[in-house]
């Protein structure tokens, strides 16, 4: 982590403390439209984030030797998911 950089780059390019400074004088109130019982049924709360899935994961805690891990990590990114798929399937009769 770098401490000197912002975490993030602002890409727009209003003037936000000149926003942030001003004040809202009452006559700038008698502006704003007086809110109806009609435009408050057309109100839609949006949540936002991630959709519920389907099937959902659940979190477990499981011990495995180091030299499972290893050997999963070694395939690379996904090694994860790749082992969930590998789990997922039936079992083979010896």
């Amino acid at each position: 982590m770098i401490a000197n950089r912002p975490a993030f780059s602002p890409s727009w390019t209003s003037d936000l403390a000149r926003l942030d400074a001003h004040t809202i004088t009452p006559a700038e109130y008698d502006e704003l439209p007086e809110l109806t019982d009609e435009m408050l049924a057309r109100a839609r709360i949006n949540k936002g984030g991630r959709p519920l899935s389907a099937s959902p994961r659940k979190l477990i805690s499981l011990r495995l030797p180091a030299e499972v891990i290893e050997r999963w990590r070694a395939t690379g990114p996904g090694w994860q998911t790749r082992m969930a798929e590998r789990l997922a399937q039936p079992l083979e009769k010896a």
